[in-house]
């Protein structure tokens, strides 16, 4: 099952509208490629694609888990997880177009 998931996005995958009509590469830039080594269980090399999936992945289901048990801090400890998730996006990207 998780082969054919596997496959089945392979196939799919999107091209960037920014990087076919501008020529470089948007901050979400790699995040398929990412999820699909996430899938093949390469976690080293899915950090590598976009550092930023796996505590987005996190950051989601500490989402799904406040909506449910209604933490009493978890909308301020979410403010604090996006914010981190931004800060990553933004530094791989920087970190993109040095290098």
């Amino acid at each position: 099952m998780r082969e054919k998931l596997i496959e089945w996005l392979e196939l799919h995958l999107k091209p960037c509208i920014y990087n076919e009509k501008l020529g470089f590469e948007c901050l979400g830039c790699g995040l398929q490629r990412s999820l699909i080594e996430l899938l093949k269980g390469n976690i080293l090399e899915s950090l590598k694609l976009y550092p930023a999936l796996i505590p987005i992945i996190l950051m989601f289901g500490y989402l799904l888990l406040h909506l449910i048990f209604r933490f009493q801090k978890g909308g301020d400890i979410l403010k604090y997880i996006f914010i981190f998730n931004i800060a990553v996006v933004i530094i791989h990207y920087i970190f993109k177009l040095i290098y």
